[in-house]
């Protein structure tokens, strides 16, 4: 990804960090997959791919039973690390609720957890699209 498709926005930094990450990551396509670092370059934070992680592991209390009326799900299973695998600290319960997901939207997970960027990587948000999706969160 060039750094020069998405300029870094000047936004309101007092805006919640996890909130812009839960609004791109609410864009990304079923049966498409992205990287935490992509997510975190999106929002002119390049290095900040672990409190991209962060804010979707916030997510983990809310299921699709307890979600809040009036909120839109989150779908974290979406985003995966760099290398095109699943990276969930607790891999023998979160990695394979994240494999079996992604598996549900059709995207093929081999046994290793990995997925084909080729194939399944979300190409993002033009930097218009950002701008204006993130404008409504001020």
């Amino acid at each position: 990804m060039s750094c020069a498709f998405y300029p870094i926005l000047v936004y309101n930094w007092r805006m919640n960090f996890y909130e812009q990450v839960y609004a791109v990551v609410r864009r990304i396509p079923a049966g498409q997959v992205t990287s935490y670092g992509r997510i975190a370059s999106m929002l002119g934070r390049p290095n900040a791919a672990r409190a991209v992680g962060y804010a979707l592991n916030a997510l983990k209390d809310l299921d699709e039973e307890n979600v809040p009326a009036g909120v839109i799900p989150v779908p974290w299973q979406r985003v995966i690390n760099a290398q095109g695998r699943i990276s969930i600290v607790n891999r023998e319960v979160g990695a394979e609720q994240q494999a079996a997901l992604l598996r549900a939207e059709g995207v093929e997970v081999s046994d290793d957890l990995r997925i084909d960027l080729a194939r399944y990587l979300w190409a993002g948000l033009h930097w218009a699209e950002l701008d204006e999706l993130l404008s409504h969160l001020q």
